[in-house]
């Protein structure tokens, strides 16, 4: 497939070199047809600013663009992926800003943009679920983003939109997706689509943020599900110990048996439990 006039991706990678680093977590996507399916499924782009994690040789950039993305920020942290990714800007002309630096400590605040902002990535393995975590773990909200479309391994996508109802995968990550977006796993993408190719299917996941939702300091939150999946085979009076509290009179203060166990219960539960906490 091609959605532009730009060398094939294989060429790109081939012509710099740009062979893929573990240690940066790199699996590149060639397939076109797969990174517009991507794009496509943040919905309408044209009057949005994107940001993307970890581009490398742009393959996904390249679906933003053509998709019609109105300007495309680039983070990247690998200096080899530049010269490539300069060839696309020059192709988009003033529709593509290249920033070579590290995703987790970059300030969405100082980001310079006009209109709606989506975060559209395929974010690598190793520091996926802290970025979701740093996004989504903030005092200000709503949040400077309307929208996240994002790559991770599958058995992450499901800790995202875990529920007690699916109990092995629900912790911590599920509690706070849950609690301040409407998370969704859109489709999986095999192994073979890479290269090299991951030893794990990955998932895409849209994740909305929720413009209201239930007030809650969010420090007091992570300490309680911190104390309580942390010992999730324990039930609740001894795991909120840690807590520093009496926990049997923080449990039964929202309505919740003492004697049950953190993957039982639920996200309005643990927003409960931690307005609670914060009122002590």
């Amino acid at each position: 497939m091609s959605i532009d006039a730009l060398p094939p991706l294989r060429d790109v990678i081939a012509r710099y070199g740009l062979n893929a680093q573990k240690a940066l977590g790199q699996n590149f996507l060639f397939d076109l047809n797969l990174t517009s399916r991507i794009a496509r499924s943040a919905g309408p782009l044209d009057d949005t600013t994107v940001l993307e994690v970890g581009p490398g040789p742009g393959g996904l950039t390249r679906a933003l663009l053509a998709t019609g993305a109105k300007h495309v920020i680039a983070i990247e942290r690998d200096h080899r992926c530049l010269p490539a990714l300069e060839e696309i800007a020059a192709h988009y002309p003033g529709r593509l800003t290249i920033m070579e630096g590290d995703a987790l400590t970059f300030d969405l605040a100082s980001l310079d943009h006009e209109g709606p902002i989506k975060i559209i990535a395929n974010l690598p393995y190793y520091i996926g679920t802290a970025l979701l975590m740093k996004w989504i773990d903030s005092a200000e909200w709503p949040p400077i983003f309307n929208d996240l479309v994002l790559m991770f391994q599958r058995e992450v996508a499901e800790r995202i939109v875990a529920t007690p109802d699916t109990p092995h995968d629900y912790g911590r990550l599920g509690v706070f997706c849950g609690w301040r977006t409407d998370a969704k796993i859109l489709f999986d993408v095999s192994p073979q689509a890479f290269t090299p190719p991951p030893k794990v299917v990955s998932s895409i996941v849209r994740v909305t943020p929720r413009v209201n939702p239930t007030v809650c300091n969010p420090k007091m939150l992570a300490h309680v599900t911190q104390a309580a999946f942390g010992q999730r085979r324990k039930m609740l009076r001894q795991s909120l110990k840690s807590l520093g509290v009496d926990s049997i009179t923080l449990c039964e203060d929202v309505g919740l048996d003492p004697t049950a166990r953190a993957e039982t219960v639920t996200i309005d539960q643990f927003v409960a439990l931690a307005q609670a906490l914060t009122s002590k």
